[in-house]
């Protein structure tokens, strides 16, 4: 009898452990108080400003099924068009347990670390080639990565004296950046979009992506995409190795590039973390060589 009650405990045990993992981790967005469900948006409709035009955004966004709609703010922008700012309380939920998505997972690694790396295990430069392409004019994001005075304290690819980097510049056409990359003989393309109005930031990624199969040069290189609206699970629908969106450091596209290629050439590696991987601010370095830039 006692084994049989200790049988049951133990099972019951067992499946107590079982419903806490499947907990739904339920959430609604937060104004005042916690799930509130109070959301802010904010949209234009092309009608003139007016009383009625306010009207008109409030029966809208009901519509969308939110409730206690308030139309805090309204501005005529252009000849018949209105731009709206809407608070408004949403009533659906969402169990946080069952969204998925993937991100970069690199070890991510300093200047010191990474320069030691590519000279020790790679045993030369590390060639890496980016560019804005298409009709984009905007530079903020591979200037952000490429340039050398980087992003956030944190040293650009062109400062690292282990890569050779050729930032192109912006309105790069998919054919310069791919002869640019077998010119250099690149390990690595990064490719920076800004401006994604009607999706042009999908049609330019996978326009260079077909090109490369159309030649034969698909593998040849490690295809990283990035800008504003890329994830990393939209670059890898898209044929690229990874995407990094706003606010990467160029520490981290650089960490990504030298251990991926190291583990597509089977060279074993090892290296330690720092508490100070994400900034160049540190002096301190215990490796066995020293790298002095401009100012340093």
């Amino acid at each position: 009898m006692k084994k049989v009650m200790k049988k049951n405990i133990k099972e019951g045990k067992n499946t107590k452990n079982k419903s806490e993992k499947n907990i739904s981790e339920l959430i609604k967005p937060y104004g005042d108080t916690l799930n509130d469900g109070v959301i802010q948006l904010s949209f234009t409709l092309p009608i003139e400003y007016s009383a009625k035009a306010k009207k008109a955004a409030e029966v809208y966004v009901k519509k969308l099924n939110f409730d206690e709609v308030q139309v805090t703010h309204a501005h005529k922008i252009a000849h018949n068009f209105t731009y709206f700012v809407v608070y408004a309380k949403a009533n659906a939920t969402l169990d946080y347990s069952t969204v998925q998505a993937s991100e970069v997972t690199t070890a991510e690694m300093d200047f010191y670390q990474i320069n030691d790396l590519i000279k020790n295990k790679l045993n030369r430069p590390l060639v890496v080639v980016g560019a804005t392409i298409g009709d984009d004019a905007h530079t903020v994001g591979i200037d952000a990565i490429m340039n050398m005075k980087g992003y956030n304290q944190n040293y650009g690819l062109e400062r690292y004296p282990e890569i050779r980097a050729f930032n192109m510049g912006a309105q790069v056409s998919i054919e310069e950046l791919l002869k640019k990359g077998i010119e250099m003989d690149a390990d690595a393309i990064l490719v920076s979009q800004t401006v994604t109005q009607k999706d042009a930031h999908i049609r330019n990624f996978t326009a260079f992506i077909e090109l490369l199969e159309a030649e034969n040069l698909r593998k040849k290189f490690l295809l990283v995409a990035g800008g504003p609206r890329i994830s990393n699970d939209l670059a890898i629908e898209l044929g690229y190795e990874a995407g990094f969106g706003s606010g990467t450091l160029p520490s981290q596209v650089a960490s990504f590039l030298i251990t991926k290629i190291l583990d597509k050439k089977g060279i074993s590696f090892e290296h330690k973390n720092t508490s100070n991987t994400n900034t160049n601010t540190n002096n301190t370095n215990t490796n066995t060589n020293t790298y002095y830039q401009d100012g340093e």
